[in-house]
């Protein structure tokens, strides 16, 4: 079953924000060399990115579209 039209919009934007969040989480080893300010910075952006992302799908689960993982 194909969720409606008017969802696709709010699909898209989760599955940005999925990406970004994956991202951000691999930048936290990049940026270990550079010192604790530096990987705190990374996890405080990383933890941000997964928060729009867990918003993002509980807005979708409201609507009734079932994600995969």
């Amino acid at each position: 079953m194909n969720p409606p039209i008017a969802h696709a919009e709010l699909i898209a934007t989760y599955k940005r924000a999925k990406a970004d969040a994956a991202h951000k989480l691999g930048l936290i080893s990049t940026v270990a060399k550079k010192g604790p300010k530096a990987i705190q910075a990374a996890v405080d952006t990383s933890a941000r990115a997964d928060k729009r992302r867990d918003s993002l799908a509980k807005k979708l689960r409201a609507l009734g579209v079932a994600l995969e993982d």
